[in-house]
C-alpha cells in the first residue's frame, strides 16, 4: 500500500512537473513536455490516468484562469471554470485511451491519442501538445524531427523507455549548445507594442498616427524596401477610410505593412491581416482558429445568434507577400498543432506570427506563446518574424 501511494504521488509531481516547467516559456524546458507519455504509461489505473493527464494540462495551462479575468475584468470563478472545460478534451482522450496491457497497444493507443489532440474537432483545445518540442530537440530536421519526435513520444510508453530518455537528452544537449536559428530576412521587422487594451478599440486618427509613426522611427535605419508587421488587431475594425489613411501615408515610399484588423459584417467577424502600401491594400489572411470562447463561439448560430469570429480551419495556409511566401500564425494558432503542421506543407519562406496579448499579464502565456512559435520555426528551419502587443 505504501509503495502504491509513493507511485501515484510520483506520478502526480512528475506531471506537474511537465506541464508547469515544460510550458514555463523557455524554449529549452519544452523538452521536458516529452516526459508525459512515460509518466501517462506508468499509471496503474485509468483514475491515475486521469490524474496524470489533467494535472499535466492543467499546470501547462494555469494561466488561463487570470488571462480570462484580464480579458472580461471580472474575478477568479469564470477563468477556473472555462479552464476545467478547457482541460476535458485533452483529460478524456488521453483517460479513454489509457490501457494497462504492454506490448504494442500502448504506444499506439498514445499516438492515436496525440492524431486526435492535433485536428480538429479536438485539436482546437489542443494546447501543450508534447510533439512541439519536435523543435528543441531536432532542429532544423524538418519532417523528420517531427516523425523522430514521433518515435521518441512513443519509445516514452514502452519497456525501454529509458533509452528514449538517454537519447532525448543528448539531443536536447546537442540542440542546445549549437545555435541553429535561422537568419532574420533583412527586410523584415517586427515590431512590439506596449498599447495593452486600447489597441484595436482605439479606432482615433492619433492612434493610427501613433502607428505610423512607430514605423517611420523603426525603418529609419534600413533599406528603403522594408516589410513591418504590427501585432494582431493593430488597426482595430477595418473600413475604407483607414484603407486611404495608410495608402496616403506610405505613398512615396517602399514600406509595406502586414497588420491586424477585424471585418465586420451582418453575421459576425474575420480577424484578419492586411498587406498595406502606397499602391494600395489587401486582405491577405483570415484566420484558421481564433480563440474558442472571447472569439469564436459557434454556438450562437445554433442559438438563433449572430457574432462572434469565423474559423476558416483549413484556409489560407500560406499566402504571398512582397515576393515572399509566408505562413501567417495569429495568436492562438502559435499554441495548437494543425495550423502550422498544414503551412509547412506548402514550404514557406518564412513564419509570421503576431499576436495581441495585453490580457496575459500576470501570466506566462505570452512567453509560451513565443516560445512554442520559436520552436516550430527551429524544427523546420524557417526565419520567424514575432509582432506582440502586450
Amino acid at each position: 500500500m505504501h509503495h502504491d501511494h509513493l507511485r501515484a504521488s510520483s506520478l502526480l509531481l512528475g506531471s506537474v512537473a511537465a506541464g508547469w516547467l515544460g510550458w514555463s516559456g523557455d524554449l529549452l524546458s519544452l523538452s521536458l513536455a516529452a516526459g508525459f507519455p512515460l509518466l501517462w504509461s506508468h499509471a496503474r489505473t485509468r483514475a491515475q490516468a486521469l490524474t496524470v493527464s489533467a494535472t499535466y494540462f492543467m499546470s501547462a495551462s494555469r494561466g488561463l484562469p487570470q488571462g480570462v479575468a484580464n480579458y472580461y475584468a471580472s474575478d477568479i470563478w469564470p477563468g477556473l471554470l472555462l479552464w476545467l472545460i478547457a482541460s476535458t478534451g485533452f483529460v478524456l482522450v488521453h483517460t479513454a485511451l489509457w490501457t494497462d496491457r504492454s506490448g504494442w497497444r500502448k504506444p499506439l493507443r498514445f499516438l492515436i491519442a496525440c492524431v486526435i489532440m492535433a485536428v480538429p474537432p479536438l485539436g482546437i483545445l489542443g494546447w501543450a501538445h508534447p510533439i512541439t518540442a519536435a523543435g528543441v530537440l531536432f532542429p532544423a530536421w524538418g519532417w523528420w524531427g517531427l516523425l523522430a519526435m514521433t518515435l521518441i513520444l512513443l519509445l516514452m510508453t514502452m519497456r525501454h523507455w529509458l533509452i528514449a530518455v538517454i537519447v532525448s537528452a543528448g539531443f536536447w544537449l546537442s540542440s542546445s549548445a549549437i545555435a541553429t536559428e535561422s537568419a532574420q530576412p533583412a527586410l523584415w521587422h517586427g515590431i512590439d507594442l506596449k498599447m495593452g487594451v486600447s489597441l484595436g478599440r482605439d479606432q482615433s486618427l492619433e492612434r493610427q498616427g501613433a502607428l505610423m509613426a512607430i514605423i517611420h522611427r523603426s525603418v529609419s535605419h534600413h533599406a528603403s524596401r522594408t516589410v513591418v508587421v504590427l501585432p494582431e488587431s493593430a488597426l482595430g475594425f477595418w473600413t475604407p477610410a483607414i484603407a486611404r489613411l495608410w495608402q496616403r501615408e506610405l505613398s512615396g515610399t517602399a514600406i509595406t505593412v502586414i497588420a491586424g484588423t477585424v471585418v465586420v459584417d451582418a453575421d459576425g467577424y474575420d480577424n484578419v491581416l492586411v498587406s498595406l502600401n502606397a499602391s494600395g491594400s489587401a486582405i491577405v489572411y483570415r484566420q484558421r482558429m481564433p480563440v474558442p470562447g472571447s472569439m469564436w463561439q459557434p454556438w450562437l448560430k445554433a442559438l438563433g445568434d449572430r457574432g462572434g469570429a469565423r474559423a476558416h480551419f483549413f484556409a489560407n495556409p500560406v499566402v504571398d507577400v512582397d515576393q515572399t511566401r509566408i505562413a501567417p500564425l495569429m495568436c492562438y494558432e502559435q499554441l495548437i498543432v494543425w495550423p502550422v503542421i498544414q503551412s509547412m506543407l506548402h514550404d514557406p519562406d518564412l513564419i509570421v506570427a503576431p499576436g495581441n496579448v495585453w490580457w496575459t499579464r500576470g501570466t506566462s502565456m505570452m512567453d509560451i506563446q513565443r516560445a512554442s512559435a520559436k520552436a516550430w520555426a527551429r524544427l523546420f528551419g524557417k526565419p520567424l518574424i514575432m509582432a506582440f502587443n502586450q
